[in-house]
């Protein structure tokens, strides 16, 4: 088997470290992806068959990325490591695929923010008018984990302590911030991939061309 030469060395070993930092980078994309899936807090306030469950769909997009990355991580080390064209070949194809993926996480986190964040505070301002036993639990544990109450509306009843703050606007601030995360941990891992992908294709072309030379 030919072996590159030169600056195209450079760019295997490049490729290398790219892939083992990409690989990192996989395994703290599903650590956050799990972290924002299983955070106590978020179950607590998503928790209930009424529930909306759209926030959770662009984690899972996450989630899945980050594994997929990880795999692909370890394809491209072995692909830049025995300059398989095969390998660098299926490396390249791989990054599109969860390119697309985070940018898809990241913009369905920063376009729909709006619409996950209506659709929490309706599922607890629908809370408060609900006479049943678990619409009052809803209502409470959004209370107690973040330390608000009631609607936009006040009510000396339900909140005598008129210094804390209404839940819509407590809802606003936690799940702009969830959501946030989401979409610049998209869109920032979907821009080192283009490296990535520059790399491979960069010593593809050159072991081809190395081998029509030979």
């Amino acid at each position: 088997m030919s072996k590159v030469q030169g600056g195209m060395k450079c760019v295997k070993y490049l490729l290398f470290v790219f892939n083992f930092i990409f690989w990192l980078s996989g395994s703290l994309v599903v650590a956050v992806g799990l972290w924002l899936r299983f955070d106590p807090d978020t179950i607590s306030l998503l928790n209930g068959d009424d529930a909306p469950d759209t926030y959770f769909i662009a984690v899972y997009i996450l989630i899945v990325a980050g594994g997929v990355m990880m795999l692909v991580g370890f394809f491209g080390c072995c692909g830049a490591v025995r300059e398989s064209q095969c390998l660098l070949g299926l490396f390249f194809a791989c990054l599109m695929i969860i390119f697309g993926a985070e940018v898809a996480a990241g913009v369905f986190g920063f376009l729909n923010k709006d619409t996950i964040i209506n659709e929490v505070e309706g599922f607890y301002l629908s809370s408060l008018q609900d006479n049943l036993t678990n619409g009052t639990n809803v209502a409470t544990l959004y209370h107690t984990v973040l330390q608000c109450c009631g609607g936009t509306e006040p009510n000396p009843t339900l909140c005598p302590d008129t210094e804390t703050k209404n839940c819509v606007e407590a809802i606003d601030e936690y799940f702009n911030e969830k959501l946030f995360i989401i979409g610049y941990v998209g869109i920032g891992i979907a821009g080192v991939m283009i490296i990535g992908m520059i790399f491979s294709m960069v010593l593809c072309c050159a072991i081809r061309n190395n081998r029509e030379v030979i």
